[in-house]
């Protein structure tokens, strides 16, 4: 297998190393519009640098990974589907919802295969909850509660194009959600406050969130998120049933300590970043792209599955904007 990335920076250079570390492709072509950095990692790897993306395309690849900055996933992307090539591309799909729902649209025109990288969907603790809920192990669900807490914020830069904490953030939380219930979302309240850094108020953004959702079916879902965490990178999910209780994420890297006396969890180590804590969900991920690749399965994440997500977060941030809860019914969607 020909394997071509986009984007080598901190993601994407992982995502290169990664797919040279597996030993079943071939040859991998890099590119960036930074070329000596794609040289850089080029010659580290040993393998192959292309000088943009058309070149790229053009070289007879199996698959094409996205992982550049969100500003050039929307237009790779389209060339990749245009050019009949299996694609991985890291999420959002585009920043903003329009853009969303015609990538969405295209893709499903196509025949291409697209997979759209949440991660945590190949996380272990994820697929075990899922598992909980289908099987009906833990009995009817009621509540859940999930939080994404990073430790410290990214750098004023990024947060101008971030798009938000729901739209960045949070959006793994819905895509998640949906991915362990099987369910959709069909209303929100949000909020949200800054007590951190003022680049975030200056970019009308916040650094702490929180929503109240309701599925479907009924069940209440509890959502945070932060990027003030000084404890460690904190993501779970606990999930209510009632027959039982399932937790992603509760183990002795739980960024926090016990009040009570003589408990000694968790002892650690901490997480202290999103990669940390998702490494082996990365690999998995990426493993099941070039099954995808090589049509032995379909996409595990689709463009659909990505706009779904992305309308929950648009949906918050009306909803914190305007300060009453909306319906999903209110978001366009396809």
């Amino acid at each position: 297998m020909r394997i071509g990335l986009a984007g080598v920076g901190r993601i994407g250079a992982f995502h290169a190393r990664t797919l040279v570390g597996f030993g079943v492709i071939d040859e991998l072509v890099v590119m960036d519009t930074d070329l000596e950095a794609a040289k850089a990692l080029a010659d580290e790897l040993r393998v192959e640098v292309a000088p943009d993306a058309e070149t790229l395309l053009a070289s007879h690849i199996d698959g094409f990974v996205i992982a550049t900055a969100t500003p050039g996933h929307a237009p790779l992307l389209r060339q990749g589907i245009a050019a009949g090539v299996p694609t991985f591309c890291e999420k959002p799909v585009a920043a903003t919802l329009a853009e969303t729902i015609g990538l969405t649209n295209l893709a499903a025109a196509s025949n291409v295969p697209v997979h759209v990288g949440f991660q945590r969907r190949f996380d272990a603790g994820y697929r075990r909850a899922r598992r909980a809920v289908e099987s009906g192990e833990l009995g009817f669900i009621h509540s859940i509660r999930a939080n994404t807490h990073d430790q410290s914020p990214p750098h004023a830069s990024y947060i101008p194009t971030s798009g938000g904490i729901f739209r960045d953030c949070n959006v793994h939380d819905f895509d998640i959600l949906r991915f362990v219930t099987g369910r959709e979302v069909a209303s929100v309240y949000a909020t949200g406050a800054n007590k951190g850094a003022r680049f975030f108020s200056d970019a009308r953004d916040i650094d702490t969130a929180g929503a109240l959702l309701t599925m479907d079916d009924g069940t209440i879902v509890l959502v945070s998120s932060t990027r003030y965490n000084g404890g460690g990178h904190d993501v779970r999910m606990e999930v209510f049933g009632d027959r039982g209780t399932i937790a992603v994420g509760l183990d002795h890297s739980l960024a926090m300590h016990s009040a009570e006396a003589d408990v000694d969890f968790p002892r650690g180590p901490r997480k202290r970043s999103f990669m940390e804590r998702f490494l082996p969900a990365y690999r998995a991920e990426l493993a099941a792209f070039i099954e995808v690749a090589r049509g032995g399965r379909p996409s595990p994440c689709t463009v659909r599955d990505a706009l779904e997500a992305f309308r929950v977060a648009e949906a918050c941030e009306l909803s914190r904007a305007q300060r009453r809860p909306v319906a999903l019914a209110e978001i366009k969607g396809v």
